[in-house]
């Protein structure tokens, strides 16, 4: 299974960066960071000042407290976030069990799942496409409902409807289309190509 740990040497690093970008519109302190990740505060001070310095992070003081928060600036934020949602939680799941669900064409994360863009109106968090078996969905759905406390929305849609609501300009799906996505399966210029419908 790919993780974090491949492009990282830093095992508190990986921790640090789970914990900020699974909740990325939240600040942290330092013993609140420690006692999250379960690692040591020297480590994890260490952390914070290299991405700090890199610019990952920012911070800022309040009251007697140095809050830690995502730079939603720095250049690789992006692509940051999708390794994050990829590599844990519900999007590790999803890849992992990517076979008993059936024949997954795509599987998105809209962007206020993930708490990047909470300005769109879109009602769906988990966009799916393919033929899918719905038992094995809800199942994953349900963990994740019990983890996070609320009922995500998702769509599931067989490829040719898919491909037939698009062509046709479909307003649900392009609202969920063209706001911002996280990718967890699929090629994302394939899913919101336009082609014509019964081409593969």
């Amino acid at each position: 299974m790919d993780s974090l740990q491949d492009f990282m040497i830093s095992r508190v690093r990986v921790r640090i960066m789970e914990l900020f970008f699974n909740q990325p519109s939240e600040m942290f302190f330092v013993r609140e960071i420690t006692r999250q990740t379960r690692e040591e505060i020297n480590a994890v001070r260490r952390e914070l000042e290299r991405m700090l310095s890199a610019g990952i992070l920012k911070s800022e003081e309040r009251g007697n407290r140095l809050y830690y928060y995502l730079n939603r600036n720095y250049s690789f934020f992006p692509e940051l976030l999708r390794m994050v949602k990829k590599s844990t939680g519900l999007g590790e799941k999803l890849i992992k069990h990517r076979k008993k669900l059936g024949t997954v064409k795509f599987i998105m994360f809209s962007g206020k799942f993930v708490h990047v863009d909470d300005s769109k109106q879109t009602e769906v968090d988990i966009l799916v496409v393919g033929d899918i078996v719905m038992a094995e969905l809800a199942a994953l759905m349900g963990e994740e409902e019990e983890k996070i406390g609320r009922e995500i929305s998702y769509t599931v849609l067989p490829e040719d409807e898919f491909e037939f609501r698009k062509q046709r300009r479909d307003p649900f799906l392009m609202e969920v289309l063209y706001g911002t996505r996280v990718m967890v399966i699929g090629n994302e210029e394939e899913l919101v190509l336009r082609k014509p419908v019964g081409l593969n």
